[in-house]
């Protein structure tokens, strides 16, 4: 592996973790937000989930994607044809529909009426989770029980 092959895959992997702390955290604060009727905590609340979604979890998510394609541009016909990988972008493509729907309802938060009750906010802080959990043991594991042609 070239020298800048894997300091674009460490980019990579610290943008993933910092990606998926303000996701995590973000949707954890969704919980908590929602449970709350006092609107001093509330507005305190609102400042946290833009600060966190501005300063952490929008450049890490674009650090990640961004650096996992140039990774893929960089060595098509190594990556491209293994099944992982595409089972993986599906997955990360999931992962981007929860971050877009994150965004989505941190906006909703501003004016009531409020989306979702606080326990489907407890199950949406849980998919993440899942989707990482997956990603991982893909790319970990690297099964070749499926692979394309080649270039």
């Amino acid at each position: 592996m070239t020298h800048a092959l894997l300091v674009l895959k460490s980019i990579h992997i610290v943008g993933v973790i910092s990606w998926m702390a303000g996701l995590l955290y973000l949707l954890r604060l969704y919980v908590y937000h929602r449970a709350e009727t006092e609107d001093v905590v509330m507005e305190r609340f609102r400042v946290m989930e833009r600060r966190l979604w501005r300063a952490i979890t929008v450049p890490a998510a674009w650090i990640a994607t961004l650096s996992g394609l140039i990774m893929i541009g960089m060595l098509p016909c190594f990556y491209l044809p293994q099944g992982w990988l595409t089972l993986k972008l599906v997955l990360a493509a999931a992962l981007l529909v929860v971050h877009f729907q994150a965004g989505h309802y941190r906006k909703r938060f501003l004016e009531p009426p409020f989306p979702l009750t606080e326990r489907r906010f407890r199950y949406l802080n849980e998919v993440p989770t899942g989707l990482m959990i997956g990603i991982v043991l893909l790319v970990e594991f690297q099964p070749a029980w499926w692979t394309w042609g080649g270039c």
